[in-house]
């Protein structure tokens, strides 16, 4: 059985088969004993998005990764979540770690500086904003008329109740574990209820030039 560490768009975690592009956490939120999520969905403010080949570094998802002096072995380290690509880790709102992914961190947190006029950004400033936009969260996410659509920047993600699409080139496609689906025009979208789900920091950070990592099938 598939471990519950996969992270759709909405920043909801689910148990599926396949694991995608990146990794990443938000504290210790599983118990090692039984591989399992605890009631809690985060541990704290900073969530993050991790490469899943980093060094020699080797773990154990959701088991023992903490250095213990015990008989067990070691204790909970934290709980590795993965996404598809940094496209929908970013709308389920985490942002790049500072640890495996310095020169993307600081990439993003100096843009995320430039768009709202901050000198010296830190990561926590991001965290604090993001905390209280992310829908798993309990942000609520903004409802967005169809000709607003042009406007967004690539890497944009909004939802059409519990379907997401991912914005690139001025098309729409459809999201899923597994992948894209083929690029759609945004008329096809006329008439439906959409709600972006990229957190507005993130999306200022985008139109400032951040340019996120897209899981092949986009580029079908």
């Amino acid at each position: 059985m598939p471990l519950q560490n996969r992270v759709d768009p909405f920043g909801a975690i689910h148990a599926v088969p396949e694991r995608g592009l990146f990794t990443g956490n938000r504290g210790i939120i599983h118990d090692p004993e039984t591989k399992t999520l605890l009631k809690k969905r985060w541990a704290l403010p900073a969530w993050i998005i991790c490469v899943c080949q980093f060094r020699d570094v080797r773990r154990e998802p959701m088991g023992r990764n903490r250095k213990s002096d015990d008989h067990l072995g070691g204790k909970a380290g934290w709980t590795e979540l993965f996404f598809l690509d940094e496209v929908t880790a970013l709308a389920a709102g985490h942002r790049p770690c500072f640890f495996c992914q310095r020169e993307r961190a600081k990439d993003f947190v100096g843009r995320f500086g430039h768009a709202f006029g901050i000198a010296e950004p830190r990561a926590p400033q991001v965290d604090k904003r993001l905390h209280k936009e992310r829908l798993a969260s309990g942000g609520k996410p903004p409802m967005l008329a169809l000709e607003e659509l042009a406007s967004l920047p690539d890497g944009a993600m909004l939802a059409d109740s519990g379907t997401a699409y991912a914005l690139r080139g001025g098309k729409a496609l459809r999201w899923s574990f597994a992948g894209y689906g083929p690029p759609s025009d945004f008329n096809l979208l006329e008439g439906k209820a959409l709600a972006l789900l990229t957190p507005a920091t993130t999306l200022a950070v985008l139109q400032h030039g951040f340019r996120p990592v897209w899981h092949p099938t986009a580029e079908a």
